[in-house]
């Protein structure tokens, strides 16, 4: 790699599985060439481009394992592009999102590879890779596994709920047997779809339609009960599953009890999941529906959930936190729901505020190295894009996150660059920010805002 590709990172406080020491990163071209503890001497700074990052953390990119860009959701399309989706990213530090391509009933899993590919290809600031969601579970979906792992996919999804998406149970414990051959992992949206219908019905029934009936519609029973079904899924096939957006004490019990028996499950769960209560769904705002900025599935849960899941957190149970991002306008979107919980759009933003959410509301019981697994590394595991991704290593793709720890700033929908009319964190006071973020080797963000590069890539696993 030629001289002038080189840019130094100096006096950076690197985080590493290791501990966090000063030092240096090098980056040649689209790589790390070297990570220097003290630094690097005086004759290596000559003709490279040096960046002082002294008072800084220096992570490797974040990752968010959970997004949904340029998404039709059988209600309408979101709100947010892989352009505008993966600039937001990069803003908040994330250099890596893993979306879920989703192939519709009658549709080929290569068809639907093929459109996320055309929706995303050399339009993206941050890098991406697919999960594949199947919702058409037949022998010819079956003879495309293979060819979604050449594709570079090894992580999947199915749903227990959305009648346009479900398969049963038959159905998913096929999916399991089919990617277990290459330990494929399998994502599960865990509700019980059939019961939540039933609910939807019985709360429209008694007149409840705003959004207040939506968390009463999908109880935290419909999210154990799944996670519980889709434990012994894995436990029968002995395949890998994830847990996705996990936000109940009764779906973590079900996942801790799973663990016990030898079950290969991780755990997801989202910063909405860890921050913010039902109570949100009785906001009135200017024209009385603000509500409807949370309808999200799962749904926002009780304090008591909060404070489990939180304290799942802080002792190393949960693998990952991602974000489920979902965007959706009030304005436009979600108020077409109005009079009736179950036609407001489900989904909620947050891909471009969740390393500043969860840095700021753990401060002090958390520290650089946890924040390095749960934002980074985490899903770089569990998603086989480890050391690749995920690790300030030489060798590693020049995806990093410089993050200045004493920035102070308030999120708002006016500052935000996510395509959106609002942010469920609206007027939070954030400690920490991303000063400068590289994606493969290439600067896209200084101080929070984008330089206007597109430097993401395919990711294949």
């Amino acid at each position: 790699m030629g001289e002038q590709a080189r840019k130094i990172l100096k006096n950076g406080q690197l985080v590493t599985p290791n501990g966090v020491f000063l030092g240096d990163v090098v980056i040649e071209g689209d790589k790390i060439a070297d990570v220097v503890p003290g630094g690097v001497g005086e004759a290596r700074l000559a003709d490279a481009e040096v960046f002082d990052v002294s008072g800084c953390w220096v992570y490797p990119g974040f990752i968010d394992a959970h997004t949904h860009m340029q998404c039709w959701t059988g209600m309408d399309w979101t709100a947010d592009s892989f352009e505008t989706g993966t600039r937001a990213a990069a803003c908040g530090g994330t250099t890596t999102i893993v979306d879920y391509a989703t192939q519709d009933k009658g549709m080929t899993l290569h068809q639907a590879l093929g459109e996320w590919h055309k929706r995303a290809d050399g339009t993206c600031t941050a890098n991406y890779a697919f999960h594949m969601a199947i919702a058409d579970w037949n022998e010819h979906t079956r003879e495309e596994i293979a060819d979604m792992r050449e594709a570079g996919i090894t992580s999947f999804k199915t749903y227990f709920a959305y009648d346009h998406l479900r398969l049963d149970d038959a159905q998913t414990m096929e999916v399991l047997e089919a990617i277990k051959p290459f330990d494929g992992i399998l994502c599960v949206h865990c509700e019980n779809g059939t019961l939540v219908n039933e609910l939807q019905r019985r709360v429209l029934a008694k007149g409840i339609t705003g959004p207040e009936g939506h968390p009463l519609s999908r109880p935290a029973e419909c999210e154990a009960e799944a996670i519980s079904r889709l434990m012994y899924l894995s436990e029968l096939t002995g395949a890998r599953v994830n847990v996705v957006h996990c936000s109940t004490r009764l779906g973590l019990e079900q996942v801790r009890a799973a663990r016990k028996r030898g079950v290969r499950v991780s755990l997801e769960t989202c910063p909405q999941y860890l921050l913010l209560d039902d109570t949100r769904y009785l906001e009135q705002g200017e024209d009385g529906f603000a509500g409807a900025k949370y309808v999200m599935s799962p749904p926002l849960r009780k304090p008591t959930d909060i404070a489990a899941l939180r304290e799942a957190v802080a002792d190393g149970e949960v693998d990952q936190i991602s974000t489920d991002h979902c965007s959706f306008n009030l304005h436009g979107q979600k108020d077409r729901g109005r009079g009736d919980f179950t036609k407001i759009p489900n989904g909620g933003p947050g891909v471009e505020h969740r390393p500043a959410l969860i840095m700021t509301t753990f401060e002090g019981q958390l520290g650089p190295m946890d924040y390095l697994h749960l934002l980074s590394e985490g899903q770089a595991r569990v998603f086989g894009m480890y050391p690749r991704k995920g690790a300030l290593a030489a060798g590693s793709d020049a995806d990093i996150c410089v993050w200045d720890p004493t920035a102070r700033w308030t999120i708002s929908a006016a500052n935000q660059h996510q395509a959106v009319d609002y942010t469920t964190y609206e007027g939070f006071e954030a400690h920490g920010r991303a000063k400068l973020v590289f994606v493969n080797g290439t600067l896209a963000v200084r101080d929070g805002e984008p330089t206007g590069e597109k430097p993401g890539r395919y990711v294949a696993r």
